[in-house]
């Protein structure tokens, strides 16, 4: 089943590699990959001022799925920290990848960022559980994303119950 999905990552530093990794089943022979569609166009709403917050809303819309893709400082991003919030209260989907070894045709590969998910919490049985203990987090080249994500999107989608 194609998924509609919601990517959330840091624009200026990350988006050649994200790019990379959004069009990756794009390239392959009819039949090879389960499509997913991401939602977002990401590519206008750097232009807007004000008005994200509600852009964001609009995006999620109709979403099953949100896959942060995380780099270096992904985590500090006040957005991205917004998107997720929202997609665990929206009880979206959500799946964290991280892309600092996707080589960007400029810069190479990237230093190893914090995973945004262990900044989130939430209380279950009267403990705190931050998030990447709630949803699964993945290498993007060590894991073999090229090949696995439309699966891990899966994952992600049923284990939310959609």
């Amino acid at each position: 089943m194609a998924r509609k999905v919601f990517f959330s990552f840091h624009y200026d530093r990350d988006v050649r590699r994200v790019v990379q990794v959004r069009n990756s089943w794009v390239v392959r022979r009819s039949g090879e990959a389960q499509p997913f569609y991401d939602k977002a166009e990401f590519e206008k709403v750097k232009g807007r001022i004000g008005g994200i917050e509600n852009w964001i809303e609009e995006q999620l819309k109709g979403t099953s799925v949100t896959v942060l893709l995380f780099g270096a400082e992904t985590y500090k991003r006040p957005w991205v920290q917004h998107e997720i919030k929202r997609s665990h209260e929206l009880c979206k989907g959500i799946l964290a990848i991280d892309i600092r070894s996707v080589r960007d045709p400029q810069l190479g590969v990237d230093h190893r960022g914090k995973n945004p998910l262990d900044y989130w919490a939430v209380q279950q049985s009267g403990r705190r559980v931050p998030l990447s203990d709630l949803y699964r987090s993945y290498d993007w080249v060590h894991d073999d994303g090229y090949n696995k994500m439309p699966n891990w999107i899966e994952a992600a989608a049923k284990a939310a119950g959609r």
